[in-house]
């Protein structure tokens, strides 16, 4: 836990060091953001069907979402959660762009939007039925129906007033999986709303990739179980400090171009 800690203080350093370096690079070019956001965009949407058990592989999403294409031999179901979860992370940049307080609404209305299609019945909707989840530690229970709106009511009341930081998106998303407010679509929401956060703050928004799915799982599993939550917050910040560093190379490559007037090799900074 101990080292966990010291990890998680270098690496939020880290991540405010770059944050200030994308801060200085604003205005952003508009051309340059909307090409980084749409790929990242198909990135997010990839990650985070996989590691909840779509099959489509990151070609075969894009294709999805950009072409239409249906895919032979794979599920219905795959293409409409590309579809829908493409959708849905267009609308977290909306969303992110305007100064009203998180609600229980937009929780809702994103859950609606990632499963509008792929889980039309289930969209927006609380769970009915009692859910629970194997875990390393054993079989766990997620709260009743019942308790179901004061939980969400008090949930709202948090995210309403929290700070747009890391901290708050991170646990943001842990929140809402330890309410499991919904029968599907629980993890798909929660990270649609930690990049919301996220977004809202300045930041880049965080794939959570197939090649992390056992990491992030059980630490998440620990902090249900309450043996703290430094390993999640962990990973979530090693995601975001590589992101912040692939959004600055990318846009530090967007601010030049090239001038025919000068030597191949060389570049000038654009407007």
């Amino acid at each position: 836990m101990c080292y966990n800690i010291l990890v998680l203080s270098v690496l939020t350093r880290d991540v405010e060091e770059k944050k200030a370096q994308l801060d200085r690079l604003r205005p952003l070019s508009p051309q340059a953001l909307a090409n980084l956001e749409h790929a990242y965009d198909l990135e997010l949407t990839y990650t985070s069907n996989a590691i909840e058990g779509n099959t489509l592989t990151q070609i075969e999403s894009n294709l999805v979402i950009e072409k239409g294409v249906t895919i032979g031999r794979k599920k219905l179901k795959d293409h409409l959660e590309a579809i829908d979860h493409y959708d849905a992370i267009r609308y977290v940049r909306e969303v992110a762009q305007q100064k009203s307080p998180l609600s229980e609404f937009d929780v809702r209305n994103l859950h609606a939007l990632v499963t509008r299609r792929s889980d039309s019945e289930l969209a927006g909707r609380y769970a009915a039925t009692g859910r629970s989840v194997n875990t390393d530690a054993g079989r766990r229970a997620f709260p009743s129906p019942a308790e179901l709106p004061a939980m969400m009511g008090d949930f709202s009341a948090w995210l309403g007033a929290a700070p747009t930081t890391p901290e708050t998106a991170f646990a943001a998303h842990r929140r809402l999986v330890d309410i499991h407010p919904f029968d599907d679509g629980n993890g798909r929401t929660a990270r649609l709303l930690m990049n919301l956060i996220l977004i809202r703050g300045g930041y880049p928004p965080i794939a959570v990739r197939p090649e992390d799915r056992l990491a992030y799982l059980q630490a998440l599993q620990r902090a249900q179980a309450g043996q703290g939550d430094e390993a999640f917050r962990r990973l979530l910040y090693e995601r975001l400090d590589a992101t912040l560093a692939e959004y600055l190379g990318a846009l530090g490559e967007a601010l030049y171009e090239p001038d025919p007037t000068r030597r191949p090799g060389n570049a000038t900074p654009s407007g």
